[in-house]
């Protein structure tokens, strides 16, 4: 394409094209103007033999000069966007944090006769470079520079402000600042982060900023409590979120953690960090369109602070109250089976063979039940247990992570499979139970001591006794010791140590278990003063669907099941020991926590299976303020 061929299509003579393409179109109207330069880009004209020879000459490739690129993704497809929207190519230069190539890159645009540059200079001596811009009339859009005052800038102070305010929202008032030393980011967010503190009026102090390449920055977060952090670099969060295991906390049970993240694309799914993306793409397209209007002597207003009103977390999965403000949490200790549940005609007795009609297989066992039916009401449940390193661990694992329950208790055993349990449900929902142990055998008092970290702020340790007894001792003394209260479910027990009823603060066996283990009475009023009388200040006996009776120092007497059909009465127990747990710990009365217990284990009972019939918070209470309204008030 020659000039001449450009003068036709844009119907104006040569001289006019070449005073437009060689920046003297001073008296040149901006219509004419326009349409020319329109003409010039879609044909991609330089004019011949000038080109190399004029500076000023326009070449329409506009420079980018960055202090290092890699991280820079969704900026640069906004400064591409906007360049080849508005006819521009691109020439990109990684100056990798060096003065020298940076240098070496500043010559090379010049060489090029670029149009415009967008820097980010590595350092504050970079700026005595852009006199080499400057000789050759090329325009300059300098990015997240403290220097010069021109700067194009990301609103990163206005993302540390947000990030804190957020940790504020969930209380919390202890938190830091992860920083990485040397970066403009940091910087700009560490100052966002004091002023939300500000103002809030929480005290300042240095301590809260903390810098990823101490090496023992994890170490000042354990002993300085802190409880919520603000990274102003995602690879930083990632480090943080490892190495805080090493001082057993856990994100987001004891930490909250929020951090800013370069690329929406990133392929990380876990873990699981709640993020401020930082809207690069919009600010590459931005810095783009103003640099070409500089190039273009357009008149665009100028801008150097770039924020963003669309600033929102991708997620909140990282973040949670400091457990000072929550509720304390659940632990449960006992048994984790895979359940093999048969539903058949009548219950298998000896010499016979029993036909089933129907099969289900789910995660079990006590331990998992009640942890289950505890987090489902919404409860912080950290489950303490034995697996096989086998394929039904995985499973296992799988579900507690969907269902939330904090599995930091649970190990595989090398040397035992996974426990099952082969459940037979006939149809007045009665059942029998035949357990193969497996791994659940292997859990010692050892593995409690190993795992007493996990006590902290613990409000109830529900204790069942599909565990070996020294281990289930260990663990209510365990709970005793960090001021939890203890609820024990005494199954498949032949005969009751004292020590363990001298560690129980509830104690809930079934009818059938209580006739076991108090044979020398026949009433289940009789059994439940003797299991007092032997130093456990609550006692629930549960009488299946005739509700249960409650023996304490104040009270005795029965309560009636709620009124639900019975269909398998296997999870009927853990339903209503996850339910009283639940509810005490929010601080209701024990028999209102028994009543609402009741319409919990009514719920499990009325369908097949454990798992799969244990109730959600929403529909419980949902169901008790049309049964029972004035139930749920505290």
């Amino acid at each position: 394409m020659t000039i001449k061929e450009i003068a036709k299509l844009a119907g104006v003579s040569i001289s006019t094209v070449s005073k437009i393409v060689n920046n003297k179109a001073d008296n040149i109207n901006i219509e004419t103007r326009n349409r020319v330069l329109k003409i010039v880009k879609e044909y991609n004209y330089t004019p011949y033999g000038t080109a190399k020879n004029i500076s000023n000459a326009k070449t329409f490739v506009i420079g980018v000069l960055l202090r290092h690129s890699t991280l820079l993704n969704l900026m640069l497809k906004g400064i591409m966007d906007m360049a080849q929207k508005h006819g521009y190519n691109v020439l990109l230069c990684d100056s990798m944090d060096s003065e020298e190539k940076e240098l070496k890159h500043i010559t090379a645009l010049c060489r090029h006769h670029v149009d415009g540059v967008i820097w980010e200079p590595v350092s504050e001596n970079s700026i005595q470079y852009e006199h080499y811009f400057q000789e050759q009339d090329i325009a300059i859009s300098y990015i997240n520079s403290s220097l010069p005052e021109a700067s194009h800038c990301l609103d990163f102070m206005q993302m540390g402000y947000l990030a804190a305010q957020k940790l504020l929202d969930y209380r919390h008032t202890h938190i830091a600042c992860l920083t990485k030393p040397g970066s403009f980011r940091s910087k700009m967010v560490f100052e966002g982060f004091k002023k939300c503190l500000f103002d809030n009026e929480i005290p300042y102090s240095e301590d809260m900023k903390l810098f990823v390449t101490d090496p023992d920055f994890y170490t000042q977060i354990s002993l300085q409590g802190f409880t919520g952090i603000v990274s102003t670099h995602f690879e930083a969060a990632l480090s943080l979120y490892e190495k805080v295991k090493s001082f057993h906390y856990h994100i987001p049970s004891d930490l909250s953690l929020i951090s800013l993240r370069e690329d929406a694309g990133d392929a990380i799914c876990f873990p699981r960090i709640s993020s401020l993306q930082i809207p690069y793409e919009a600010f590459g397209e931005k810095v783009c369109y103003h640099l070409i209007a500089a190039c273009e002597n357009l008149n665009e207003p100028e801008f150097t602070l770039f924020t963003s009103d669309n600033l929102t977390l991708d997620h909140e999965e990282s973040l949670n109250a400091p457990p000072s403000c929550r509720y304390k949490k659940i632990v449960s200790v006992g048994s984790i089976n895979i359940d093999i549940t048969l539903t058949v005609d009548e219950l298998p007795s000896s010499g016979s063979t029993t036909i089933t009609t129907a099969s289900c297989v789910s995660l079990g066992g006590k331990g998992a039940n009640q942890a289950i039916g505890a987090a489902r009401l919404g409860r912080e449940v950290v489950l303490i247990g034995k697996i096989g390193n086998d394929y039904d661990s995985t499973v296992i694992y799988d579900t507690l992570k969907k269902e939330h329950v904090l599995t930091h208790g649970i190990r595989r055993s090398p040397t035992s499979a996974t426990g099952k349990a082969y459940i037979h449900v006939q149809k007045d929902a009665e059942s029998c139970i035949t357990v193969l142990p497996g791994a659940n055998e292997t859990l010692s008092p050892e593995d409690i001591l190993s795992r007493e970290h996990l006590f902290d702020d613990c409000g109830y340790c529900l204790i069942s006794t599909e565990i070996p007894m020294n281990t289930c001792i260990q663990a209510a003394k365990t709970a005793h010791f960090h001021h939890a209260k203890t609820i024990v479910k005494p199954a498949t027990l032949k005969a009751l140590p004292t020590e363990l009823l001298a560690n129980a603060d509830i104690f809930v066996p079934n009818k059938r278990e209580a006739a076991i283990l108090c044979p020398s009475e026949n009433t289940v009023e009789k059994q439940a003063d003797y299991f007092y009388r032997q130093g456990c200040p609550v006692i629930i006996i549960t009488l299946g669907h005739q509700g249960s009776y409650v023996k304490t120092a104040d009270f005795s007497g029965y309560f009636p099941a709620a009124d639900f059909p019975s269909i398998d009465s296997t999870g009927g127990a853990d339903a209503f020991i996850a339910a009283l747990a639940s509810y005490l710990t929010e601080g209701y009365p024990l028999l209102n926590a028994v009543k609402i217990a009741t319409h919990a284990a009514g719920f499990c009972i009325s369908r097949t299976g454990v798992v799969p019939a244990l109730i959600d918070r929403t529909s419980l209470e949902n169901h008790i303020k049309m049964t029972e309204p004035t139930l749920l008030a505290l």
